[in-house]
């Protein structure tokens, strides 16, 4: 049974597997980072559109499964994002810049995992489980204590690879959270075509536990993958968490979902939207007033008049910046291309 705190219209739950206790400025908090999210997103939309993007990939619908899995995870514990995990990104400190830079072609990666605890975006599907999974085995033979968590959608779940991760994490009771957020479509492929069976069930023929929350309750998205992380802490492995969402948008900005999908079904889940959900709640306890909800909006207009700005005023690389990060110390092989590359470069005469 789908796991949910808070109703569509914003009316509390109680769930006797996973309690919650959340402050009301913990609230407003979640609140501020899913609008910051949505409105940093229609403006990276917006700028695709305008030709200052070459792509962009939006989150539309699920900022409540980004932003409560999130603030579970500790400050040192290393995530691993797929593609469309921006709200997780915000989140974990990144800047409009970093974000939008390899869109924008500016860039070859745009941030420091080390530094953010965030890894590297992957187009790939389903790469990620591993690259995360090896990790959090690592984690165990360093003797660490942090635990990882791992995202990727409905429609990388029928990867290869994901299916090899959880094997290994469930042999090796590796201390990572699986991180699935099911928003019902894989491009043009529903999930009712993609799986058999729900997605979460997956994990127990691994022989770990998995729960399907309501992807657009932030509050049930945070209790379930803080449930989880404790039990990745305690040394009792993997977790699968099936975030049922929706993605209100196009899969990418290259994709138009009125060929599949009607508007009646996008309709319907637009009446569950996850901010609206979560502002009907603070209004109903008296945790946030209007002058909260102004100044949210505020902020958010703020923030994207910074994305539009940090953006169009991003540097272009160097070609030569291509050769920097391949290997963690100088390489033969790598720095006789890279004099290749000057020589080849120093051809070119301005004219």
């Amino acid at each position: 049974m789908t796991v949910q705190l808070l109703t569509p219209d914003g009316q509390r739950r109680e769930h006797p597997d996973f309690p919650l206790d959340v402050t009301g400025e913990e609230l407003r908090e979640m609140y501020r980072e899913m609008v910051l999210t949505r409105r940093f997103d229609a403006e990276a939309t917006a700028l695709q559109r305008q030709g200052e993007l070459g792509l962009w990939i939006p989150s539309l619908g699920q900022e409540a499964a980004q932003t409560g899995s999130a603030r579970a995870f500790g400050a040192r514990d290393m995530l691993f994002p797929s593609y469309r995990e921006h709200g997780a990104a915000l989140h974990r400190g990144l800047s409009p810049g970093q974000l939008l830079s390899m869109f924008r072609g500016a860039a070859l990666s745009g941030w420091d995992p080390e530094l953010h605890r965030f890894g590297m975006y992957t187009v790939v599907l389903g790469a990620q489980t591993l690259h995360a999974v090896g990790y959090a085995m690592g984690i165990q033979r360093d003797g660490g204590d942090e635990a990882v968590g791992v995202y990727f959608g409905d429609g990388a779940s029928a990867q290869g690879d994901v299916s090899e991760a959880m094997n290994w994490a469930a042999v090796f009771g590796a201390p990572v959270v699986f991180c699935c957020q099911n928003n019902q479509w894989a491009i043009s492929v529903p999930a009712s075509r993609q799986s058999r069976t729900p997605l979460y069930q997956r994990a127990a023929g691994f022989g770990f536990p998995g729960v399907q929350v309501d992807g657009n309750d932030v509050l049930a998205v945070l209790a379930v993958t803080r449930w989880a992380v404790a039990r990745a802490r305690a040394g009792e492995g993997p977790t699968m968490i099936e975030s049922f969402t929706y993605r209100i948008g196009p899969h990418t900005t290259s994709d138009d979902p009125s060929r599949y999908r009607s508007d009646a079904e996008v309709e319907s889940w637009r009446r569950r939207d996850p901010i609206s959900r979560l502002r009907a709640y603070l209004t109903s306890i008296g945790a946030a007033d209007e002058e909260f909800f102004a100044s949210v909006e505020a902020a958010a207009d703020e923030f994207a008049a910074q994305t539009r700005e940090e953006c169009l005023t991003m540097p272009l690389p160097a070609g030569e910046q291509l050769f920097d990060h391949v290997y963690a110390d100088e390489h033969a092989d790598l720095a006789r291309e890279r004099e290749k590359y000057r020589a080849y470069a120093a051809s070119f005469v301005d004219r």
